[in-house]
């Protein structure tokens, strides 16, 4: 079975948490445990992943060092995609057969230079602000701030991604039982300039639809979210909460999730499983292995039907 796994920011930095290496590479082989029980069931696995937290960390610091223009978010990207890449590979290749071969590749993703995106920034990256600090960071540095939970962030533009260019590469590598580490952050942004050109951007591609775009592409039996929640719940944080076990993309649309959490999550499992009738699955990371079979998470397929709860 070939699945596609994107694993949320909580899989390489916890909420709260200090942005230290030796933090990302705990979490980094606390992920590699989760998954490596998908090679010895025999999948083709494609690993994707956040990058929200890393890019707003070595954005601070780029801009502590004055002697040069801070680096462009594109540029950033790629750096933390070379460098969560790098913690993933090494901690799966220390569990699984030697000969198993790894890549992580850099994926260049296209965006509409009119997405409305540009014009209202939604996607938090970097650390976790009180309100006087985020407002005083905001004045200072041209920010968009917005409130995330109890703490304030800063926000960048989220276009729709339209185009993976790194699609036959990771095909071939898949063909050939690489396992791959891919749009990571959701794809480095890029777009055509008036020179038709290929150009960075200034934004951040919402990880989860990219990563759905990228399983579509891909041909992907499975398309997962790896997220700290074990599953989609109705009356999230009330007596009446309710976990969902599976449901069609079309019984979803009957209720609202909230856009800063399992909104995004939601929106691009039922897109993958309206494009594709293939099963979209939200779970937590220790629980992928048993989601695939439709034990754990919640699962989102066209066959589904009405809403089913645990």
């Amino acid at each position: 079975m070939r699945v596609v796994v994107a694993l949320g920011g909580n899989a390489l930095l916890r909420r709260g948490e200090a942005m230290t290496a030796e933090n990302q590479r705990k979490n980094a082989r606390i992920a590699a445990e989760a998954l490596a029980p998908l090679y010895d069931d025999g999948h083709e696995v494609v690993i994707t992943h956040g990058n929200g937290p890393q890019v707003g960390l070595l954005a601070l610091q780029g801009a502590a060092y004055e002697h040069v223009e801070p680096y462009p978010l594109d540029v950033l990207g790629a750096e933390t995609v070379g460098m969560i890449g790098y913690m993933i590979e090494q901690e799966l290749g220390n569990l699984l057969p030697y000969e198993k071969p790894f890549a992580t590749i850099l994926t260049q993703v296209e965006v509409d230079p009119n997405d409305p995106a540009f014009k209202d920034p939604t996607k938090p990256i970097g650390p976790l602000y009180s309100k006087e600090d985020a407002e005083k960071l905001a004045e200072e540095k041209g920010w968009s701030i917005r409130e995330d939970g109890d703490k304030w962030r800063r926000v960048v533009p989220s276009p729709l991604p339209k185009h993976i260019f790194e699609i036959r590469p990771i095909k071939w590598l898949l063909d050939h039982d690489v396992l791959v580490i891919a749009a990571g952050g959701g794809g480095i942004p890029t777009m055509y300039n008036e020179e038709k050109k290929l150009v960075g951007v200034e934004c951040v591609i919402d990880k989860d639809r990219c990563s759905g775009l990228l399983a579509k592409e891909i041909e992907a039996d499975v398309y997962i979210m790896a997220t700290d929640a074990d599953a989609v719940y109705l009356d999230w944080g009330t007596p009446s909460q309710r976990a969902i076990k599976s449901a069609s993309p079309d019984a979803l649309d009957a209720y609202g999730f909230a856009a800063g959490s399992m909104g995004p999550k939601v929106e691009a499992a039922q897109t993958f499983a309206r494009q594709t009738g293939k099963t979209a699955v939200i779970c937590t990371l220790a629980e992928v292995p048993q989601a695939i079979a439709g034990n754990k998470g919640t699962s989102i397929s066209m066959d589904a039907g009405d809403t089913k709860f645990y």
